[in-house]
């Protein structure tokens, strides 16, 4: 039996980046990925805000630095039960394994843009997700996204903010991310028109405001604050928005060749069945519970059992980064008994 073995729950940023980190402390990371590649959400992504540097290197960077760890993936955890001296663990495709503590990176999954009807998402062929366009930007065909628009307008908090949609929280991301793809749309189509429509801006991190502000005196970007109340197609095929621009008090009526809805953040939907085979505690907004918010943020309820990335809320690749590597550290003082 290897004493120093620990089951990594999720082959996403976070646990790659925790990974790193328990081989370089001499522990023996195992991570288990659910999906045919490493790097999660991240490795979907064509670039990343502020310094728009390719996702694509980020992750590679990444998935080099964990080799000597042990990888399924394809792979699902069927069970795990607490022993005495840590944690029986049988994955999907058959292999038992015995685990000292269990580092969960499951990260989050995209709302559904499909549940806001009102904006036409499968309905109307000029209507589009971040993550669709995202990926169009790395290079995948998709037959929604005109030659050349000439206007193209993006939608924040769909799903965010939304105590219909049963997500009550701020996304943290999705105003970065639209920031980030007008930004991308312009350079690509410098006569478009790019217009964002936004409840708040929230934009935290560091350069974020700069970031930001570029996108309005160097590229020319739009942005109105209101909610987008209708969303229809005229004759042309061309969509149709109506909103108010709350600062102004008018109404506001587009016509655009794309729209972009900005998705937010959801817990994945095995969270609460992982959390029960370890008997951790689920937060009210569906993600993983933290010991507190404040100290302990990687550490859940159950001796051995540890949290990163955005298994316990929503967070940027920065953040998710630094979270992972707070967790190896959290993980190999448990292991050393210095917890």
């Amino acid at each position: 039996m290897d004493n120093r073995k620990i089951l990594v729950i999720g082959g996403g940023v976070a646990g790659l980046e925790a990974s790193k980190q328990l081989l370089r402390l001499g522990l023996h990371p195992v991570i288990v990925e659910r999906s045919e590649r490493l790097g999660g959400h991240v490795a979907g992504w064509y670039k990343l805000f502020p310094d728009m540097r390719p996702a694509s290197d980020v992750v590679n960077q990444l998935v080099e630095g964990v080799k000597g760890a042990t990888v399924y993936l394809n792979t699902r955890v069927a069970y795990m039960n607490r022993l005495k001296d840590g944690f029986s663990v049988m994955l999907g495709n058959g292999t038992g394994l015995h685990c000292r503590a269990v580092l969960i990176t499951t990260g989050f999954r995209l709302f559904e843009a499909a549940r806001k009807e009102e904006y036409g998402y499968g309905v109307y062929d000029r209507v589009i997700t971040n993550s669709d366009l995202e990926a169009w930007f790395g290079g995948e065909a998709d037959g929604r996204i005109p030659d050349n628009p000439r206007t193209v307008a993006f939608v924040h908090c769909v799903g965010s903010r939304d105590l219909k949609a049963g997500n009550q929280q701020c996304s943290k991301v999705c105003c970065m991310t639209a920031v980030k793809q007008a930004i991308e749309m312009k350079e690509k189509f410098p006569d478009a028109e790019i217009w964002c429509f936004y409840m708040d801006l929230r934009l935290f991190g560091k350069k974020y405001e700069d970031f930001y502000i570029n996108a309005q005196q160097q590229y020319g970007v739009h942005f109105v604050r209101g909610r987008v109340s209708e969303v229809s197609e005229d004759i042309a095929g061309r969509v149709v928005l109506k909103a108010e621009d709350t600062l102004t008090g008018h109404p506001v009526k587009l016509s655009a060749d794309l729209l972009v809805l900005m998705s937010g953040m959801l817990c994945n939907r095995d969270t609460e069945s992982l959390a029960a085979m370890v008997r951790a505690e689920v937060d009210s907004d569906g993600f993983l519970r933290s010991r507190d918010n404040i100290c302990n943020v990687n550490e859940s309820n159950r001796p051995g059992v540890f949290f990163a990335g955005a298994c316990t809320g929503a967070k940027t690749v920065p953040e998710t980064l630094a979270e992972a590597r707070a967790a190896a550290l959290a993980v190999y003082n448990y292991m050393s008994g210095n917890d």
